[in-house]
């Protein structure tokens, strides 16, 4: 009747594991599915480097999951537009670059300097996660470029072309 220690029952309580876990509005959009493809690429390609003779390339992995963890965190809490002070889109292109640069360049090494499986294994993995990285940052500039694009025309002033200063250098 009323009291406060007693649960109610007409609603079930969500867990702890779901009060973390994406919406499923954010884990279905496209950006959502990437973030979630690489942090699945990172952890796998962290758990192959981790059993392979390639141990020394474990960190990359590692450190590219705890990121993508973080990405995903905060896109799906839309806790980046809490902190406006951050270029987050910035951010997530510089990310998405190194990673695909440095995944590739360890998968390559990993491929034809080590000869067990597990290197093997760690190297395709990389080359898969440098595609889905690369994807992202491709995705992430036509977003930044279109938005600039938008923002430079907004801020043009409508009164014509401008000359640039072409016929002050000819004197």
């Amino acid at each position: 009747m009323g009291d406060i220690e007693a649960p109610d029952s007409s609603r079930p309580r969500p867990g702890v594991l779901l009060s973390v876990l994406p919406s499923k509005e954010f884990a279905t959009s496209r950006k959502g599915m990437l973030l979630i493809a690489e942090v699945g690429l990172s952890f796998i390609s962290f758990v192959c480097f981790a059993a392979s003779a390639a141990a020394s390339f474990v960190t990359v992995p590692l450190v590219e999951f705890l990121a993508a963890i973080f990405m995903l965190f905060a896109y799906s809490t839309k806790f980046n537009e809490r902190f406006k002070g951050f270029a987050w889109p910035l951010m997530d292109f510089m990310r998405c670059v190194t990673a695909s640069i440095i995944y590739f360049i360890i998968s390559i090494m990993a491929v034809s300097k080590y000869p067990d499986g597990s290197s093997k294994a760690a190297g395709i993995f990389g080359f898969i996660a440098t595609i889905v990285f690369a994807l992202d940052f491709y995705l992430i500039f036509n977003e930044l470029a279109a938005f600039l694009k938008q923002g430079g025309e907004a801020n043009e002033e409508p009164s014509g072309p401008r000359d640039d200063f072409s016929d002050s250098d000819s004197d």
